[in-house]
């Protein structure tokens, strides 16, 4: 998926800022095609107005397959009913509006509303099911695809300690030979020992750029862990916001060079194998004052689905009262972005008699 979009980008008539965002886009989707990063960090990351940001993302919304990029899926589904020349009808007023009741199969409700018969919404919801709410699985691998840590973290006495996977690097080290052919002016040509030269500082500058490269990755994570050091005992609902400035101040590094430092780099930890990036979310207020990041409440919403009665499952209404418990305040639409995030269904959908 990464690399047919960044081909039709390579592609397009597009400017230097454009490519730069979308890059970025592209390289934050999820296997479903949904991106996974705010259009907020974006800007930050690139410097770019949010102008710029939000024109590229329609324009890579457009992309093939057309809906990549959404944030949702009604705004998946609604850029494809658009793309299909279908904004202004009963398709996209269905999308817009009354996803709950089509994922119930209200019709009569929708119809309703709408003030049309049922046969309309019918006609209407047949459409919808051409549509794609998946695109990125367009072009998934159904094989199994075994990640190896870059990074691991193992507890030690009452610490932690940072190791780095090199299993995969390469051992490179510069041939001695090389380095006497150059002091000698009677084995080789005069030119012939400035190529030699030449050479031997480019594989020097390589061997350093890797070890700098691992240096970094290293320097990201310990100060990564420094913020997210409770996580490490209490696992996810022990997280905190942290954003990429967070740590690009405390190791004097630029905001994108650790963006490009956590993407696709994974760690191991005591509670789990986990992309670097993951441990980067946005703040939730609690009650008491302390903030809770967003990767926490998806946490306590996924154990409050767990745990709940399949035979009267609890309303995202009834989350967001639970989650009040734990001095976490957050509106019911709010759980309603996060379960759909985690690709949980409504509370209706849930339920079962048994």
């Amino acid at each position: 998926l990464h690399a047919h979009l960044s081909w039709q980008l390579n592609m397009g008539n597009f400017d230097e800022a454009q490519r730069e965002i979308g890059y970025h886009i592209i390289g934050n989707l999820d296997e479903d095609g949904y991106l996974d990063i705010s259009l907020e960090e974006i800007r930050k990351i690139t410097g770019q107005t949010e102008q710029k940001v939000v024109e590229t993302l329609h324009i890579i919304q457009n992309f093939d397959p057309v809906g990549v990029a959404a944030r949702d899926t009604r705004e998946c589904l609604l850029i494809q009913a658009r793309f299909q020349g279908l904004g202004g009808t009963i398709v996209e007023k269905i999308i817009m509006d009354h996803l709950p009741s089509l994922e119930g199969r209200r019709f009569d409700l929708i119809a309703a509303r709408l003030s049309i018969t049922i046969e309309e919404v019918r006609a209407a919801v047949s459409v919808i099911q051409g549509l794609e709410p998946k695109p990125g699985r367009l072009y998934t691998d159904d094989d199994t695809i075994y990640i190896v840590p870059d990074i691991y973290v193992f507890k030690m006495g009452d610490g932690y300690e940072i190791a780095l996977n090199e299993d995969g690097l390469p051992k490179l080290r510069i041939n001695g030979y090389y380095r006497e052919i150059i002091k000698s002016k009677d084995l080789v040509s005069e030119k012939a020992r400035t190529y030699i030269h030449e050479k031997l500082k480019s594989a020097a500058w390589l061997i350093k750029s890797i070890h700098q490269r691992q240096r970094t990755i290293y320097r990201v994570t310990e100060s990564i862990f420094k913020f997210q050091s409770a996580f490490l005992d209490q696992g996810i609902t022990a997280l905190k916001p942290l954003i990429l400035r967070d740590v690009a101040e405390d190791i004097q590094m630029h905001e994108s060079t650790v963006s490009r430092v956590t993407t696709n780099k994974y760690v191991h930890t005591p509670q789990g194998l986990y992309e670097l990036k993951f441990f980067f979310n946005s703040a939730i207020s609690g009650l008491d004052g302390n903030d809770v990041s967003s990767e926490s409440v998806k946490a306590y919403i996924r154990n409050i689905i767990k745990a709940e009665d399949k035979r009267k499952p609890v309303s995202d209404q009834g989350i967001a009262e639970i989650l009040r418990k734990f001095n976490i305040k957050v509106a019911r639409r709010t759980v309603a972005k996060y379960r759909e995030s985690m690709k949980i269904l409504p509370s209706r959908s849930r339920k079962t008699s048994y």
